[in-house]
Formats: structure tokens, sequence, C-alpha cells
């Protein structure tokens, strides 16, 4: 071969490597009404993870099980506040690793729909937004307002740079990202702001990726949520009329792939309703009929819940505050502990009639080990500890100021006053409407009260002497994810009066109880010694030791009330028994440890039992009932 034609061969090798990352393309074909991927016919089957709700450990469980249910791709929420907990100050480590969790979809074989948000709903604190936000009180969230489009272009120029390597173009397994969630369903309907959305994630994506929207299949919705270079999209469970479902889509999008962007294989728990169950025939004949018309489907919420652990679970407002449970179990395919169900195993056989399955089992379910009775002893209530909880101090101020006034994002806040005279009467101690976010546990001279609550009693009967000291605690049950207002200031948003005389001289102690149990209190501290019975907020501890084996178990409180649990520093989140329907709490068996005690720490808010004690199961319970 002589020089010339040897450099022309060179020249074309060189070009063809240089080329074929730009070969990879996932795009639309209006034309023949699907997708294509690298220049073929494609369609998705996909289900949602949330990698928030799953322990970092038990991130490859997870997605080799979806993988081998059949699944071609994940659909991922990113949760903006879950990363950038203070303005500014951003974290991504351990699980909070998205660009890990993103890598580990990849080495599955499995592609990625990304949903980014910035606000995400997903029954997530806040819908994702930053409690932080609210420090300025009058922001329109969602919307054009200039002070709320400033943080979300911070936090895009931080974010979606550590995407774009990931997009399918760029040799990634990202297809097609999805700009805002359900935004018609948003009283604002503020095109400006889908604009500006638009303009941010071309420039930061490039032209090339394909973004859309979800909505649900009413016009005013689709209308509302949908705009031009955004690909839109829809959602709907089983139950609905497919045909009709889509001929929705077809009003906005009369060309294209069709696309069911969640369907519902299950439904949330909210604290104090029975626990939701969704028939996996139901499930299965639904995705079936999705199937038969050639559509692309992702089954959220969910494939896999998970656990909304410490305080991340978020809030419905649908005609009263609604918080949604610590299990984010949502009778998904993939249980909260990641085991496979007959749902799964019913979708996987209506995904086969359609596309072959990967060769192999099906991964077992995780082990589970019933570590039994674990006693547990009174440390201290909480009034008596403040100092550790609150090192700073209080802050004062003539009337009650709200978490979000004095930058407490999550947990609890202690207000806490005098009475200013004698009551030797029953008084009536009471807020306005709406103004206990979201209960009030209240402590005259360090005995318990009662408690006021958002959706329930306001008022209390109290006597009393001059100076007494008066206190509330106030639990922040999570920000409302869902609806118009989601704007939900948490604490005192009122005053607080005794017989309609607004009280006044308030000292405020945000507690910063995760702080402490993360560096080993009170396990390190010597208990605190009271005479006070098991009424109210306190402290409780013990330790157990696992037998050589750490495996995933769920805790039940046999006459606990409500509160707190951490284990190892780890919180698990809320329990409710009183309330229900979830009686156990999941405890990954990542977070536990071999060869040495295994710290427990509980804050009950209301009575613990008289012989206050745990049992470890190998099983959730649910409405009381295995």
């Amino acid at each position: 071969m002589g020089l010339p034609a040897l450099a022309l061969l060179l020249a074309v090798m060189l070009l063809s490597t240089q080329a074929s990352p730009s070969a990879r393309s996932f795009q639309v074909d209006y034309e023949c009404n699907c997708f294509l991927k690298d220049g073929a016919p494609f369609r998705y089957i996909s289900g949602s993870i949330h990698y928030a709700r799953v322990p970092r450990p038990a991130w490859r469980d997870r997605l080799l099980k979806m993988h081998m249910s059949g699944l071609s791709a994940v659909q991922v929420y990113i949760p903006w506040n879950y990363h950038e907990m203070l303005p500014g100050v951003y974290d991504f480590a351990g699980n909070r690793d998205v660009e890990a969790f993103l890598d580990l979809t990849a080495e599955l074989g499995l592609l990625v729909i990304l949903r980014p948000g910035p606000y995400i709903c997903a029954e997530w604190e806040m819908g994702g937004l930053p409690a932080w936000l609210l420090w300025k009180p009058d922001i329109i969230l969602r919307s054009s307002d200039p002070a709320y489009l400033a943080a979300v272009d911070s936090w895009l120029h931080v974010l979606l740079p550590k995407i774009k390597p990931r997009l399918y173009q760029h040799g990634g397994n990202i297809i097609s990202v999805q700009v805002e969630n359900e935004y018609g369903s948003y009283y604002a309907c503020d095109y400006g702001y889908l604009q500006h959305l638009l303009g941010s994630f071309r420039a930061l994506l490039g032209s090339e990726v394909l973004l859309f929207t979800t909505d649900s299949t009413q016009a005013e919705e689709l209308r509302c949520g949908t705009l031009q270079g955004l690909y839109a999209t829809i959602d709907f469970g089983p139950g609905s009329n497919v045909t009709e479902a889509f001929d929705a889509q077809r009003r906005v999008e009369p060309k294209g792939p069709l696309v069911n962007s969640e369907y519902y294989t299950g439904w949330l728990d909210y604290w104090g309703e029975a626990h939701a169950s969704t028939s996996a025939a139901w499930v299965a004949r639904g995705l079936e009929d999705i199937l038969q018309l050639g559509a692309s489907v992702n089954m959220q919420y969910m494939f896999h819940g998970g656990t909304n652990f410490a305080y991340w679970s978020g809030a419905d407002y649908k005609d009263q505050y609604k918080p949604v449970t610590t299990s984010y179990d949502y009778d998904a395919p993939l249980s909260e502990a990641g085991d496979p169900t007959k749902k799964l195993f019913a979708i996987r056989t209506i995904i086969s009639k359609f596309q072959p399955l990967p060769v192999g089992p099906m991964p077992p379910a995780t082990p589970k080990y019933a570590y039994g009775q674990v006693a547990l002893r009174k440390y201290a209530d909480l009034l008596d500890v403040l100092d550790v909880l609150c090192p700073s101090g209080p802050i004062q101020s003539q009337f009650p100021l709200t978490f979000e006034a004095i930058k407490q994002a999550h947990g609890f806040v202690l207000y806490r006053t005098q009475l200013p005279r004698d009551i030797p009467d029953p008084a009536t101690l009471g807020a306005p409407p709406h103004s206990i976010c979201d209960r009030g546990y209240v402590m005259l001279q360090k005995e318990y009260q009662g408690m006021l609550e958002r959706n329930g009693q306001m008022t209390l009967r109290v006597t009393g002497k001059e100076g007494d000291t008066l206190d509330m605690l106030l639990e922040n049950m999570g920000r409302i994810s869902f609806g118009a207002n989601i704007s939900d200031f948490k604490g005192l948003l009122g005053n607080i009066s005794l017989d309609s005389v607004p009280l006044s001289n308030w000292l405020i102690y945000p507690l910063a109880i995760d702080t402490a149990v993360q560096q080993g209190w009170p396990h390190t501290a010597m208990p605190k010694s009271s005479s006070r019975g098991r009424a109210g907020p306190a402290f409780y501890t013990g330790t157990f030791e696992t037998p050589g084996v750490a495996w995933d178990t769920f805790v039940k409180f046999p006459g606990w009330s409500k509160g707190q649990l951490w284990i190892n520093g780890f919180n698990l989140g809320r329990y409710w028994t009183d309330c229900g329907p979830q009686q156990t709490l999941f405890v990954p068996g990542s977070v536990l440890h071999v060869g040495c005690p295994n710290n427990i720490t509980v804050l009950e808010l209301e009575g613990a039992p008289l012989t206050p004690l745990l049992l470890f199961l190998d099983r959730p319970l649910f409405n009381r009932t295995l």
C-alpha cells in the first residue's frame, strides 16, 4: 500500500474513532412514532428506584434484581435537598454518591431515565426542594421568582456537569432527562419558569439529549405542564382505559412514541390510614395493555420503594395535612427490604411476552434475622439534656419563631416561656388554627401535660403559678411534597395564648439531636437521674450483639407511642405505633456491627411502656398484622 493510501486509511480510521461517541444517539422518530436508539426503533420497559431511600451497600442487590426482572432501564430522581442541605454546601459522599449509583446502573447494563427536578415530589420532604429556600418567607417556589431561579441555577450548575458525561450520546447510559415534575398540577402555570429551565438544561447538557415532561392525563394539567421543546409524556395506573389515556398524550404530542412515565404498581401509606395494597393481577393486566400498544413504560410508584430514613418523608395536603410513613414499601414488586414479591413475578411474566428475559435466576430475598428482645433503660428526660442537644444555647424572641426563621431544617425545636400569672383554676392554653406544625408536646414545670396537633387538638387546660416554666417541643413531621402549598413552614407559626392572651418572652432551642447521637451520645455519657415518670419526651438506651451475622431485621415497639430510633448513630426514622399502619421499622444489616455491641437510642415523645424493650423480628408488621 502506497503512503498516500495508507495516510488516507489512517485518517478515515481516526475520524471513525473520533466520531464513535457521537454515533450513539437516542432520539424521537416522529414519522414512525417511536424512539430511535442508535438509529434503530426502541421501546423501554423501566422501573423506578430512589437511591436516597436505599443504603449504598444494597444498591447492587436492588439494581440486579431489577435487571433480572426484565427491565431495560431504571428511572431515578435526584433530590436537591439531599445534596445541598445548606446554601452552597454540597454532599455527594457515601449514601449520597449519585455518580457512583449511576455508574453502577451502567455496569449492570441498565439504561437510565433521569429526573433531576429541581422539584421531584416523590413523597420526599418538600418535594426535594431545600428547606433553606424558605429563609426568604415570601419566595414563590416553582416559579419565575428571581430568588428561586437564582438558587435553582446555582444548583443546576453543580449537578448537571456531573450528569453530562453520563449521557447516552457521550458514551453513558442516560437516555433522557425530565425537566421539573408534573408541573401541570401546580397552581403557578408559569411558562416563563419552564422556558428558563429548558434553557438551563440545554446550556448545561447540550442540544442532543432528549428532554421530557410528565403530567397526568387531565387536559388542564397537560396545558400547564408541557412546553415546546420538551417531549410530553403522561402517567396513569392500572384500571385506567389505556387507549383513552394515550389519546390525552396525543392531544399534546400528535406524533412520537407513546410513553407512560409513571405506571403505578402500588401506593403510599399515610400515618393513621390502612396499609395500601394493589392487586398483582390488576397491575400485570394493565402493564400488558400498555405494552401491546407498543408504548414505553416506567413502573413508578414504585418498582422498589425503600425507606424514608431520618426525617426525609414528605406529606400531602388533601383537605388536611397527611404525613407519609417511614416505610416506603409502596406494595411494590420489590419490597421495602428488597425482596421479590408475587407482583414482581407477575410483571416478569408479562415482560417475557414482549422481550427476552436475562439468562439466570432471580437473586433471592436478603437474609433476615430475629434478634429477639432487647431491654432498654431510661437515660434522661429531654428537658434535662438541653445543654447537650443545644450547646450554643437558646435564641431569645418576644414571640415564637418558625424553624425556618432560626435555620433549623428538620427534627425538633423546643420553645420555652414562663406563666405570667397564677392560674389556680384551669385556663386554656391554645394556638390559632394551622399554627402548630406539626405536633407540639407540652410540659409545665417539666411535667407532661399533653399534645397539640396540626390536624387535631389545639387547646389544653392547665394550672400553675406565676413564673412556672412552660415548654413546648415542636416536631416537624415532614414538609408537604405535593399540592399548591409546598411552602410548608414548621414550628410555631402563631402566638401561643393563655385564655386568649398571647404569651411572650420566649427562649427557642434548635435541637441538634442527630449530631449528638452520631458522636456517640448518650452511650458515652453518664446516665441522668430522674424522678419523673414515663410520660413526655425522654431518651432510652440499650445495646445488643449480633450472633456472628449482621442481617436485615425489623424492630417492633411493644407498648411505645411515638418517637425516633437510632442504631449505631444511624437515624432509622419515625415510629408511631399508636397511629399505624406501620408497626415496625426496617433495620438494614449494613448499619449493624458484628463482634461488638450495637447501640440503640430511642427518643420517645409521649410515653414509654412500664417495661421498655424492643423486639427484633424477621419480617415487617403493618396494620398490627404480619
